[in-house]
């Protein structure tokens, strides 16, 4: 009786700890990502003003808790006992456990979480510094940027957007950085400020490996640049079709900079730096939806634009792809800046494949009148 007795009090303490395991889980209203949470949530719901108050709790709170955390390692390298130790990182988190020293513990548990150790070098001011560059938060500082953004607020989300983006090296996901400069190109676009547009959207394009390689001030490879130039060429003397049976291109999160580029160039007569940006988008948009076409039918193999337009008209995850991404519209602007620059026969072609669709709506309609009365069009503003 009394080991059945024992087993009830031993299954009981055990409950009663993963219990408080559990709960110690729940966050409380003084953590600053639950307090972010939080805020995303009333932002989506519309209630601007209480996210706005929540974003900058975020921030206030994380800044709290990294200076509380920065104070407990400060005063542990001020003892002269751990001064002697010198700059050793390892030695200095050796004297923290035999002295149990828990605040500065649990300071240096959080930094290694948030930066990988062997990046300190074992350096124990290295940790401080760290430390010290955690108190800021961009995704606090971006969330209050939208918030502006939607309220009209175009100089206040962009300098949100910019103090953001300066805090890079501390994202949590570094691909945001993208995300970014779209944003402050959109605000810049909205003002018209194209040039400051154009040069935002060309800070996208240097992580373009493609692209950026073929910059002669970063000094390409010959490879990337006769890649390119073949592409071109390509397209040129054998046209789309021929050109998208050829070459693939995985690359969306560069697919907006170059379709903004290529409608900015051709608005301002450039046409041969248009149709680079162009092609370069429309074979990134074809490559994403021949790519969904071969998930679905394995046996798929593009032959003619056409033939492609058809599937995606069968999945409506293509057709909003296709609607979202400005599709229609980047066929014919690169058949205009093709046109523009001198490469009639290719334009044609785009011009053709776009009297055929239906689904174009608008370019449709610009292409079948381009095919009778070829023109260049005298834009004012970006279409």
């Amino acid at each position: 009786m009394s080991m059945i007795k024992n087993r009830f009090i031993l299954c009981l303490i055990l409950f009663l700890l993963c219990c408080a395991g559990v709960f110690a889980q729940v966050p409380g209203p003084n953590d600053w990502w639950y307090t972010l949470e939080r805020g995303k949530q009333m932002f989506r719901q519309g209630d601007y003003g209480n996210a706005l108050l929540a974003f900058e709790d975020a921030r206030r709170q994380r800044r709290i808790m990294y200076e509380r955390m920065e104070r407990y390692l400060i005063d542990l390298l001020s003892l002269r006992e751990v001064r002697r130790i010198g700059d050793s990182l390892d030695l200095v988190e050796r004297y923290i456990g035999e002295r149990h020293y828990a605040d500065a513990s649990d300071a240096l548990a959080e930094l290694y979480y948030r930066v990988p150790k062997a990046s300190l070098h074992n350096s124990a001011s290295a940790a401080l510094t760290a430390l010290s560059t955690l108190k800021d938060y961009p995704e606090a500082e971006y969330w209050i940027g939208e918030t502006y953004l939607v309220e009209g607020e175009l100089n206040l989300a962009q300098s949100q957007f910019r103090k953001a983006l300066a805090l890079r090296p501390i994202m949590e996901n570094p691909g945001f950085v993208n995300e970014l400069l779209y944003k402050i190109a959109a605000i810049y676009q909205t003002r018209q400020d194209y040039n400051e547009m154009e040069s935002t959207l060309l800070l996208i394009l240097n992580a373009d490996s493609l692209w950026s390689g073929d910059q002669s001030q970063t000094g390409a490879s010959p490879s990337v640049s006769f890649e390119k130039q073949s592409m071109t060429r390509t397209l040129e003397s054998n046209g789309i079709n021929r050109s998208l049976t050829l070459y693939r291109y995985h690359s969306p999160e560069s697919e907006q900079a170059h379709r903004l580029l290529g409608f900015y160039y051709y608005t301002s007569g450039r046409y041969s730096r248009a149709q680079e940006h162009l092609m370069f988008a429309f074979l990134i948009q074809n490559t994403v939806i021949i790519e969904e076409v071969i998930r679905n039918q394995y046996d798929f193999s593009f032959n003619t634009l056409e033939e492609l337009a058809v599937e995606i008209n069968r999945y409506p995850l293509l057709t909003e792809y296709a609607e979202k991404n400005e599709y229609y519209k980047t066929a014919y602007y690169l058949g205009a800046s093709l046109y523009g620059n001198g490469k009639t026969i290719p334009a044609r072609e785009l011009w053709n494949f776009l009297s055929t669709q239906d689904n174009a709506g608008e370019w449709q309609v610009r292409a079948r009148s381009q095919i009778r009365s070829p023109h260049v069009e005298r834009l004012v503003e970006m279409p």
